[in-house]
């Protein structure tokens, strides 16, 4: 039997990710009622930070392998320019595990430049990844078809020495290019969506939608007022968050959030939970902060909107929690229907906040009749390749779906990002939608 010593690191590495993964259960289900609230959410943040660390630790070897001990045997291994090339691999790998700790330490009201740079190279890692691995497998189609599996001769040297560089060319220009695009401003993408029941007198209503802001670590206050002016420029009559505003505690992150206190939509603005809220263990503070800045948090709860045409003509907007908070057993949440439905009868047109594209699937599953969903969550992917992850992982992507006759399910790709401060085959949007009476 082999002993854990002998064992190669990558199976370590997946061996230490499984017993990380233990303990976030056993804390979850023994310790919680033993730890005060705080710990708790410090605990499960480094736990978090732990685990994927351990399982990024196997790509990391691969990486190391690929663009360092691949030219150990070459000319230029005893070079001073090598001695940087393995420095500055090293470091880059470092940053890129060093990201998901700074949720715990590096979180204020402006970015620091420490957080920038390590989650800039999470994306980048991401990236290079996803090349070596396709280069590598393209590498490894080619010697079988060619018939060149047992062959070892100088021009196989200089194919794998190629795919490193391939890749780390690849990596630089697409992280470069999803920088450059990350930094521009959301675009503004107006949707005109028909809405069964709508009142007459409340034809052509503007919502502004918003989603995934994720202040924290790379999102500050700067970004924040940039998207309320803009909100502000299109004068809407409501205004909805729909979750993954922030991924820190209110108390830490507050003077990043005193933007959101200039938004004046006339009929409210609005907010529903993320999951990325619940991981912040820190949900009521956020509630009593959002309350604070006049925006209504809607937990499992709705409103009448009525027209300010006619006190007598009204729809439903509704919200629910995320449905993470189930997963967390966060204590007073959970994604419940019923609850935010009351009073909603199918004679007026009901709109449904649901942070998660699947959560909007099982609401149409248990009332038909809603006539409008807003979501989030996806990001669109936000970079490549996890484009096609987010794509299949969701019934609902991004953009506008019609289910059925009469209702509609519109996911925003966010309006700015998660950690890595990139987009690839994404944008970030300020979507604005108009509602017509049919």
């Amino acid at each position: 039997m082999i002993s854990f010593k002998q064992m190669p690191v990558e199976v370590k590495a997946i061996v230490a990710a499984g017993v990380v993964f233990f303990s976030m259960m056993l804390s979850r289900s023994y310790l919680a009622e033993n730890l005060d609230f705080r710990t708790q959410h410090w605990l499960r943040r480094l736990q978090m930070a732990l685990f994927f660390n351990s399982l990024m630790l196997v790509g990391s070897l691969h990486v190391w392998r690929s663009t360092v001990t691949t030219f150990t045997r070459s000319s230029a291994a005893s070079s001073f320019c090598f001695m940087l090339w393995k420095v500055a691999v090293f470091v880059f790998l470092a940053l890129a595990h060093s990201s998901f700790f700074t949720l715990l330490f590096l979180v204020a009201e402006e970015p620091y430049f420490f957080s920038l740079a390590a989650y800039t190279c999470l994306g980048a890692y991401i990236i290079l990844i996803f090349f070596l691995f396709t280069l590598g497998s393209v590498e490894q189609a080619y010697k079988f078809l060619a018939g060149r599996a047992a062959k070892a001769g100088t021009g196989n040297k200089n194919r794998t020495a190629l795919k490193p560089v391939l890749a780390v060319l690849l990596t630089v220009v697409l992280t470069v290019v999803g920088l450059l695009n990350a930094s521009q401003p959301p675009t503004v993408n107006s949707v005109e969506i028909p809405v069964h029941k709508l009142p007459s007198t409340m034809n052509n209503l503007k919502v502004v939608l918003l989603s995934d802001i994720h202040l924290g670590p790379t999102v500050g206050k700067t970004k924040l007022a940039m998207i309320v002016r803009m909100v502000k420029a299109l004068k809407p009559d409501i205004t909805v968050i729909v979750g993954d505003l922030s991924d820190a505690e209110a108390k830490i992150i507050r003077p990043a959030v005193e933007p959101l206190g200039e938004l004046d939509s006339p009929l409210g603005t609005y907010f529903v939970t993320g999951n990325h809220e619940y991981y912040t263990s820190d949900v009521s503070n956020w509630f009593e902060l959002l309350k604070s800045f006049n925006i209504q948090p809607l937990h499992n709860e709705n409103v009448k909107i009525v027209s300010p045409k006619s006190t007598s003509d009204w729809f439903c907007l509704a919200g629910v929690d995320d449905i993470e908070a189930d997963v967390l057993r966060y204590s007073g949440h959970g994604m419940d229907l019923k609850k935010a439905l009351r009073g909603c009868s199918g004679e007026h047109a009901i709109v449904l906040l649901a942070h998660q594209p699947i959560a909007a699937k099982w609401a149409l599953q248990e009332r038909p009749d809603i006539n409008l969903i807003l979501s989030g969550h996806t990001h669109g992917g936000q970079i490549f390749p996890l484009n096609a992850g987010a794509y299949l992982l969701n019934p609902f992507f991004v953009g506008l779906y019609q289910v059925g006759q009469n209702t509609f399910v519109y996911v925003s790709p966010g309006t700015m990002y998660y950690g890595m401060p990139m987009r690839l085959g994404s944008r970030a949007e300020i979507t604005e939608i108009i509602l017509r009476s049919p």
